[in-house]
């Protein structure tokens, strides 16, 4: 896939999505200093299918709308750990989006990708004795990634976002999206300052999960 900010992505086959249970919770105003947004509550059936939306101009317009798919990080983007680039990514992708004449950023509770709080600490401590962080969470019994973006498409496609921008460095985030009936027109790079702590962590997901990135 190519690198340069403005690639299109030639749109694969898409296969039928999942039938997935999906509640409006609620809605409401939410400026900030990224822009004025609106903000969504969702919920599926499953305890964990929770999400929020924050969104902005008239996602069925002619461009499409620059989304991020974000998943919590609480070590990252509330307590500002420099182990990861979660942090960074999230404030990046709340910047752009609120540059954009339309957007969304989705945010989900997909805590390790995937395997919640606790276990991604226990997988902290792994690597602090020398593991990478896909070995740390196959270790721990879990995939190197376990998250699924089922629930996620459904979300786009509740709001009319059906065509999108994707602000990601993840291909399988691609994949799984377009596999789910939306139509990802172009891969937008999210890929902000890299820092001297978290140039392993990238290294580790350039090399053994595929992550698109630069000078790592």
């Amino acid at each position: 896939m190519p690198e340069a900010r403005n690639s299109t992505i030639k749109s694969m086959t898409l296969q039928k999505s999942k039938d997935v249970e999906l509640q409006t919770v609620a809605q409401a105003k939410l400026p900030t200093r990224y822009g004025n947004f609106r903000i969504y509550g969702f919920k599926g059936a499953d305890p964990l299918d929770e999400a929020v939306a924050l969104v902005r101009g008239n996602l069925k317009g002619k461009v499409a709308p620059l989304v991020r798919v974000h998943s919590q990080c609480l070590t990252g983007d509330v307590l500002a750990s420099m182990r990861c680039d979660c942090r960074a990514q999230l404030e990046l992708s709340l910047r752009e989006i609120g540059r954009a004449p339309a957007g969304v950023l989705l945010y989900l509770p997909q805590e390790g990708r995937g395997i919640g709080l606790m276990n991604k600490l226990r997988a902290y401590e792994l690597q602090d004795g020398g593991m990478d962080t896909v070995q740390a969470n196959e270790e721990l019994g879990f995939a190197a990634d376990s998250r699924d973006y089922d629930f996620s498409a459904a979300i786009l496609k509740k709001l009319g976002a059906r065509k999108i921008r994707l602000l990601s460095n993840n291909p399988e985030k691609v994949r799984q999206l377009e596999n789910a009936g939306i139509r990802v027109v172009e891969r937008v790079p999210c890929q902000p300052r890299i820092s001297k702590t978290s140039r392993a962590y990238l290294r580790t997901k350039r090399s053994k999960m595929g992550h698109l990135l630069k000078g790592v």
